[in-house]
C-alpha cells in the first residue's frame, strides 16, 4: 500500500525519502518484499508516476481512485482489482503491506507466508504488540473489496481493514516473531533515523 497522502511526513513525498543506505523508501520496501512474495502489486494514487517513485518499469501497479478517502478505501480499490486479476486466480492469500516499512525481515515474511491460509487472517506479533503486514485469506477478499464501496459507509474507509478483522475474530491468528521491523513504519521525517 503506497497510495496515502502521508500528511504527518510534511510537504515532501515520503515514498522518496532517502534511507541511511541511500535507497528510496518505497523502492527499498518493494525490493525487499519482492524477494519473498512473487506475486507483488503496488497500490498507488491515480496520478502517481511509478518511475519517478523509483520503481522498476515492470513493477505491477494497481491504481487507487479513492485513495484520498483513506486507507480503507485504497484497500477496497486494491482488492476489487486483485479479485478480478486472472494472473492471481490461484492465489489464496494476500498480504496488506505498507510501503513505508523497509525494515521487515525476509524471515518474518517467509514465516507469515508459510502459516497463512484461505480461511485465516494472520498478523505478526513481537514483544506483545501486533504489527504488519496482515495476511488475509481469499475468503475475506470480497469484504476487503467492499471497503472501497461508498455505499458501505465511512467506518471501513477510515480505519483500514480493522473492521474485517473484528468481524472475523474466530479466523484471526497472531504469529509470534522476533522482528521489531513489524512496528517500524515511517510516519515522520525523524522516523527515518530509527532505521537500522
Amino acid at each position: 500500500m503506497a497510495a496515502g497522502a502521508s500528511r504527518r511526513f510534511g510537504a515532501a513525498d515520503k515514498r522518496l525519502a532517502s534511507l541511511p543506505d541511500g535507497r528510496r523508501l518505497l523502492a527499498a520496501t518493494v525490493a525487499s518484499v519482492a524477494d519473498v512474495f512473487s506475486a507483488l502489486r503496488v497500490v498507488l494514487r491515480e496520478g502517481d508516476d511509478p518511475n519517478a517513485l523509483g520503481l522498476a518499469p515492470d513493477t505491477p501497479i494497481i491504481r487507487a481512485p479513492h485513495a484520498s478517502e483513506g486507507l480503507g478505501a485504497s484497500i477496497g480499490d486494491a482488492f476489487a482489482v486483485l479479485a478480478r486479476d486472472a494472473e492471481l486466480a490461484d492465489v489464496q492469500v494476500a498480504a496488506i503491506l505498507l510501503g513505508d516499512m523497509p525494515a521487515l525481515r525476509p524471515a518474518t515474511l517467509d514465516a507469515l507466508q508459510r502459516e497463512s491460509g484461505r480461511e485465516l487472517i494472520l498478523r505478526p506479533v513481537q514483544a506483545g504488540r501486533p504489527g504488519h503486514p496482515v495476511l488475509f485469506g481469499r475468503a475475506f477478499w470480497p469484504e476487503l473489496a467492499a471497503l472501497g464501496d461508498s455505499e458501505g459507509g465511512e467506518e471501513g474507509r477510515d480505519e483500514g481493514a480493522r473492521s474485517v478483522i473484528r468481524a472475523h475474530r474466530h479466523h484471526y491468528v497472531e504469529l509470534l516473531v522476533d522482528d521489531p521491523g513489524i512496528h517500524l513504519d515511517i510516519d515522520q521525517v525523524t522516523d527515518v533515523a530509527r532505521l537500522p
